[in-house]
């Protein structure tokens, strides 16, 4: 890569849900302009979440598929819901790295189901996870940051289902909204200290949360055996831009964009990348 597109030479960036999926691909696409990463992914399956999660192996995959991209990277095994072993992760890439310039709160999961049937538990786990993971990662981050006193930016992965209401994921759409109010009172808060926070709204994403042989059971309960191609089918109908979904590289670059200096006066922003789906 050309050295002018460098933009994050020297810097270290904070990123949880990095095992696969957005995570990953945020991971490597920082390493690619110079960084260093410092992640942590839960790698096990959850209770209520009713498709696979990510592995130590795919950890391990994201470790080397950083080094390879020209990148180090510190990672481990740790629960977004868990404040002592976020905080161990955030002291540890420290220690070894210096610093951190990036915070990016991508951890999530999905699990759909409607008020009258979710179980608490259910609805405990989402919101565990989705909103208060990201308070507890953003947290963890930017205690050096703004000691440091040298900018920074922190960006929250939300959804469409941030800005809209959506049937059947009341607990998923409760969160992704929750997070966008986070991201509004950080803004502020962290303005002071030249840290932008802004929040990505992406549609369905090309990831192994959709790309699995249970979301399409979840969403094409018309069929007896649906596929992939289907889910396709009906994911495409949400987009003006008539694609059933997009690429992590199309969310990555929103966030390298937000990360960046180009961006250094937006903070407080919900930037969508939907090929349009909020306009239906």
């Amino acid at each position: 890569m050309d050295d002018r597109n460098r933009r994050f030479e020297g810097k270290v960036v904070f990123v949880s849900g990095v095992a696969r999926g957005q995570g990953r691909n945020h991971a490597i696409r920082f390493a690619q302009e110079g960084a260093h990463i410092i992640g942590f992914d839960l790698c096990h399956d959850l209770e209520h979440a009713p498709y696979p999660l990510a592995t130590e192996e795919d950890l391990a995959e994201t470790v080397r598929l950083v080094e390879a991209a020209g990148g180090a990277m510190h990672a481990e095994v740790a629960d977004v819901r868990d404040w002592d072993a976020v905080k161990r992760v955030s002291k540890a890439g420290l220690e070894r790295f210096g610093r951190i310039d990036v915070v990016l709160a991508n951890a999530g999961t999905y699990a759909p189901m409607p008020v009258q049937f979710v179980g608490v538990d259910s609805w405990n786990e989402t919101i565990d996870i989705n909103l208060n993971g990201v308070f507890l990662t953003v947290k963890a981050g930017i205690r050096a940051m703004v000691e440091r006193n040298e900018g920074g930016a922190v960006v929250i992965t939300s959804s469409t289902a941030g800005l809209k209401g959506f049937y059947g994921a009341p607990a998923y759409n409760a969160a992704k909204h929750g997070v966008v109010g986070l991201m509004r009172s950080l803004a502020l808060e962290l303005a002071p200290n030249q840290i932008r926070v802004n929040s990505v709204h992406p549609t369905s994403v090309g990831t192994p949360m959709i790309l699995n042989e249970v979301f399409p059971k979840l969403v094409r309960m018309d069929l007896p055996d649906p596929g992939v191609d289907d889910a396709a089918e009906f994911l495409r109908t949400m987009q003006p831009m008539d694609v059933p979904w997009i690429d992590p590289d199309d969310v990555s670059n929103a966030v390298l964009f937000l990360s960046s200096e180009e961006a250094r006066y937006i903070t407080g922003t919900t930037l969508a990348v939907d090929a349009g789906a909020l306009q239906k």
